[in-house]
């Protein structure tokens, strides 16, 4: 059902792909593309637990995905205008630069070289990660410097692959790598026992390991051997799309920040006196203007997909298939000693 699903999509989006590409030829502002166009076209993987995959219906969910319907709400009013690409890892930076796709959000770490190599710009970090590693539990291994000389199943031109290098360099571990491109198959490959272990971000080890066939077989090792700012992009030196990304999300957080959710949201539009709530919610001040977008906008970001917390619990949070919990962690709002922090609304 999710494979039949999955062509489905993939075929509807093409008939966006080649619509973006043209009108990106031709120099129309990417706002302006999508406008026209009467949705936005995200750019994701093809299956993250957690942060983007199909569900039963056939619908996509997930972090990334409410990222990009977010910035649809903000546009149009609208959450369900977007428009989703799966595309493999390799895929992820030319569908952007080539006009075909206008955000990437696919839980892409926001790197130096990517930032200034690909074409691209990236605007925030949505989730602060960290590259770990998962084994079978009957081998008997608590911590990753005892996997001397072992084989680690790994996806091809990511970060992963870079700091398992980095890793296995540093402390003289010989780890062997075992490289793949689709990470459905690296999964099977591992799950299959032909690695040793599997590395990856640990919101993503948390996924695969949910998708186990016996998921108390497995267990995730203490190290976190890396940094991963999960971070969303957009096309080099397009800054009114920029900000129009950017500012969708600096609006979830603030949302939080100010107690405002997708079910109080219409409340504290009707009666809040705060001066900040009144400028965030387009009561007064004229914010929008600068954004090209409705006044609004931000009322619409939160009302159709509400604010970080609540995308954040329903997605990969405690209650959700990846139990992660946010407290004590850098996803925490500033005040709860996180980094989620949002700019002035002013």
């Amino acid at each position: 059902m999710n494979k039949f699903a999955l062509a489905l999509a993939v075929s509807a989006a093409m008939i966006f792909v080649q619509t973006s590409a043209s009108q990106a030829e031709e120099g129309t502002s990417t706002l302006q593309t999508v406008k026209d166009r009467g949705s936005v076209s995200c750019v994701i993987g093809n299956s993250f637990p957690g942060f983007y995959s199909l569900n039963k219906e056939g619908e996509w969910q997930g972090m990334d995905i409410d990222m990009c319907r977010g910035v649809a709400a903000a546009v149009f009013g609208d959450a369900g205008k977007v428009n989703f690409l799966p595309v493999q890892w390799a895929q992820s930076f030319t569908t952007i630069k080539s006009g075909k796709g206008d955000i990437l959000s696919k839980g892409m770490t926001w790197t130096l070289s990517r930032d200034v190599s690909q074409g691209l710009d990236f605007l925030d970090t949505y989730f602060y990660d960290g590259q770990g590693f998962m084994v079978r539990k009957d081998l008997g291994v608590t911590s990753v410097k005892e996997l001397q000389g072992a084989t680690v199943c790994v996806l091809t031109g990511t970060s992963s692959e870079l700091n398992l290098a980095d890793y296995s360099r540093t402390h003289a571990l010989d780890l062997k790598t075992v490289v793949f491109d689709d990470s459905a198959v690296r999964n099977t490959a591992f799950f299959n026992d032909n690695c040793d272990a599997l590395t990856n971000d640990k919101s993503g080890l948390a996924a695969q390991r949910s998708a186990a066939p016996n998921p108390a077989d497995y267990v995730v090792l203490p190290e976190t051997i890396s940094k991963e700012a999960l971070s969303f992009a957009v096309k080099q030196n397009d800054s009114e799309w920029a900000n129009v990304v950017k500012w969708t999300f600096q609006a979830m957080v603030a949302a939080e920040e100010y107690g405002i959710t997708s079910e109080n949201v219409d409340d504290m539009r009707a009666n809040s006196e705060s001066p900040i709530i009144r400028r965030i919610l387009g009561v007064e001040g004229d914010l929008h203007v600068g954004l090209g977008l409705p006044q609004d906008w931000a009322y619409q970001v939160i009302k159709n997909v509400g604010n970080y917390g609540e995308i954040y619990e329903r997605n990969v949070g405690p209650d959700s298939i990846l139990g992660l919990d946010r407290e004590g962690t850098l996803n925490a709002l500033w005040q709860d000693g996180g980094l989620m922090y949002a700019k002035s609304f002013r």
